[in-house]
């Protein structure tokens, strides 16, 4: 059975002057253009190819890797709107269609917006939806304290911002845990912090626990050895100092501190921290 908007393994059945023809199953067979045809592709061969719909509605198979496929939340920039919705660059030739009922504001040409994929239950074209909220899951998250995760950048708010965590779930990153400018769309590891009862999940950007304080231990290391055995932050600095250059809080920042003073590496004063 073809899969829509995803990848698919299918055989090469017929060669013609403007590409190859693909086994579909019971979707009959599956264009794959010239301009997508691998070197040495031939006939009896197995290719794995995108199928969406070319601009007649008729099933079309690429080689290119689209910015996301069906059941994906990505942050696509609008590239032109008409009277019926706006189309989205999604890396193929035929942009992604999101019709204005799937809108949450009207979405304007080349600004950029988290949306899910999905294949229309009515028209079964593939459409783009910003009501990204009805897309994630809401049971339990499987995760513990300070697993890594993947998140995508959503939205600001007033706490700090949203993130979608492995495409599946909300997340959010509150205004005191961010070291570094944030924006919609921006793809990056983070790490569970804690799971509420509304199954939302906390996370933070930096790892937690033991396993941040040696990393950033190591961090802190490296730059007095490259900066002459010397940094001049110290327990009683702005933390706004430490962010900004070290991009952590001032309690991990002490913490690491008291590491690498335990370890004897460094010897501590009114003016900093020193290597021994």
């Amino acid at each position: 059975m073809i899969k829509l908007g995803d990848y698919n393994t299918l055989k090469i059945v017929k060669s013609v002057d403007f590409g190859l023809y693909l086994d579909g199953g019971n979707a009959g067979e599956i264009l794959l253009p010239t301009r997508y045809v691998p070197k040495n592709a031939k006939i009896g061969d197995e290719l794995e190819v995108f199928i969406y719909l070319d601009q007649d509605e008729k099933l079309v198979a690429t080689t290119l890797h689209p910015l996301a496929k069906v059941g994906d939340i990505a942050c696509l920039e609008v590239a032109w709107v008409n009277e019926y919705g706006a189309f989205l660059n999604w890396g193929l030739m035929k942009d992604l269609f999101c019709p204005f009922r799937e809108q949450k504001m009207r979405m304007q040409k080349g600004y950029h917006y988290v949306v899910y994929i999905k294949e229309d239950e009515e028209s079964h074209r593939l459409i783009a939806t910003a009501k990204v909220d009805k897309y994630l899951y809401s049971d339990r998250p499987p995760y513990k304290h300070g697993d890594a995760v993947d998140i995508l950048i959503w939205q600001k708010t007033d706490l700090g911002f949203k993130a979608i965590v492995d495409n599946h779930y909300q997340g959010l990153i509150y205004e005191d845990q961010i070291f570094q400018p944030l924006h919609t769309g921006d793809r990056m590891t983070a790490y569970v912090d804690h799971i509420r009862q509304d199954n939302k999940i906390d996370i933070t950007l930096q790892p937690t626990g033991r396993r941040q304080t040696e990393e950033f231990s190591e961090v802190l290391l490296r730059y007095l050895q490259e900066n002459d055995g010397h940094c001049d932050l110290g327990d009683k600095s702005p933390s706004e100092l430490i962010a900004d250059r070290f991009k952590v809080s001032k309690k991990v920042y002490k913490k690491a501190v008291g590491d690498l003073y335990r370890r004897r590496l460094i010897t501590i004063s009114d003016n900093g921290i020193d290597l021994v």
